[in-house]
């Protein structure tokens, strides 16, 4: 099983933005935890991260073909990239949205996600036990 770990805009900046709500553990921590849930699960991933819109579209592109599934944070994206739900709509990657935070509890505007109409699932809340979370459902999907 291949997977395509992406995350969006400001996600490099995990332990530093806003550490009351992201938590204070990094981004190279993030990619660790997904490394070694992914060698317990015998999942080969691929992870990636930006803040280019554009590029994200690209990797998502990237994608097909050559994975069995998406788990992606689009971060801020989430709200306003038809782009990035246009792309993945196209691959047809089973993805599952992920966020470190609760969204539902924030701000009026984070409660709108293009992307979602694309994915099999949303997970939010669960810090970077989420990913794990997101990975096992894509797992279910292919069984």
């Amino acid at each position: 099983m291949k997977l395509l770990f992406i995350n969006g805009p400001n996600l490099n900046f995990l332990g530093i933005r806003e550490p009351e709500i992201y938590g204070s553990r990094t981004y190279a921590d993030l990619v660790d935890y997904i490394k070694a849930f992914c060698a317990d699960m015998n999942i080969e991933p691929e992870i990636y991260q930006s803040n280019h819109e554009g590029a994200l579209v690209d990797k998502i592109q990237e994608a097909y073909g050559r994975f069995d599934g998406i788990v992606i944070n689009p971060a801020a994206y989430t709200h306003t990239s038809v782009a990035l739900l246009d792309a993945v709509k196209a691959v047809g990657i089973p993805t599952v949205e992920v966020h470190i935070s609760d969204v539902s509890a924030r701000e009026g505007f984070r409660q709108v996600s293009y992307i979602r109409e694309a994915c099999v699932a949303t997970v939010s809340g669960q810090g970077f036990e989420g990913y794990k979370t997101a990975a096992k459902i894509i797992l279910e999907k292919q069984n």
